[in-house]
């Protein structure tokens, strides 16, 4: 009975000293310390990376004299395709990634209209009037009026902030070549435009030199859907041609799209598509040619 006495009051002891070392709040609660954590732990059974932004597939020189075959196209990427709608997740949205870099002036881009003439240029893809930073985040956002002051006076066009949702498609340029040296008939991306709906017509804001921005895009990783372990760019998302698209677009004497040769304004017609396929086709059936068993 003495011995569980003793122990009793050894309890008390030890407890009340370890007590009176713990910090205690105003309210006389105990206040208990944070440990720091050294290392983090993995969120997963491995250690996860950053993109390497040193690794960009490079692209083999091309001479004038090796090419033996070209053809020009546009083409234009919805994203509101459920394989393109990548390029518009919550996380990665392309447009933001160029828009950040245009306001950085870290990308060049070109008007898609003459400013003097204030019309569509003959080629309005040629990269021949490149834009300050101010003009291209007008030409993407638009403006609205500025306040009345005092007098009744409206002030300067006030920039709208971005919407990303607006940008729902972009178009590309690209040609297709026959390197007689290499033996490979392969696609050359040579600009892309983000592209806004304006008057019920899609217009590119402006154009981007793809050759410029494949640092940035090489950069910047985009969430891969069906692969959490791939390390997916932008870059790679357009080289490897992961996305689905229309030809809007080949070279002709008149320099007119599709819609306007076939002169219709509905933007569903359903030759629209019947011409694209068959350019598609045409090209197809030109690699397949070359072929010789």
């Amino acid at each position: 009975m003495m011995k569980q006495f003793l122990y009793t009051i050894i309890l008390l002891f030890l407890g009340t000293a370890s007590f009176a070392q713990t910090p205690v709040s105003a309210a006389g609660t105990p206040v208990l310390k944070k440990t720091k954590i050294k290392t983090p732990p993995k969120d997963g059974f491995y250690a996860r990376r950053d993109v390497d932004s040193s690794v960009m597939v490079p692209m083999a020189d091309v001479r004038e004299e090796d090419v033996y075959y070209s053809k020009r196209v546009w083409r234009e990427i919805d994203l509101r395709d459920t394989i393109n709608s990548i390029l518009n997740a919550d996380k990665s949205k392309l447009i933001e990634i160029l828009m950040d870099a245009v306001a950085n002036e870290e990308l060049t881009v070109y008007s898609a209209k003459d400013t003097a003439a204030g019309k569509l240029l003959e080629d309005n893809d040629a990269f021949k009037i490149a834009l300050s930073a101010q003009d291209a985040l007008r030409s993407a956002r638009g403006t609205s009026e500025g306040d009345a002051d005092a007098t009744g006076k409206i002030g300067a066009p006030i920039m709208k902030r971005l919407r990303p949702d607006e940008f729902m498609k972009y178009r590309i340029k690209e040609d297709w070549i026959l390197d007689i040296k290499r033996s490979v008939f392969e696609p050359r991306i040579i600009g892309i435009a983000p592209m806004k709906l304006v008057e019920g017509n899609w217009q590119p804001v402006f154009w981007i030199y793809y050759d410029d921005a494949r640092p940035l895009l090489s950069k910047s990783r985009l969430i891969n859907p069906n692969n959490d372990a791939s390390v997916l760019t932008y870059d790679d998302f357009f080289i490897r041609r992961l996305f689905s698209s229309n030809i809007v677009k080949e070279t002709n004497p008149a320099n007119k799209t599709i819609i306007e040769i076939l002169d219709q304004k509905d933007p569903k017609d359903p030759r629209k598509l019947y011409e694209s396929e068959r350019i598609k086709k045409g090209m197809s059936d030109y690699e397949q040619s070359l072929w010789e068993y």
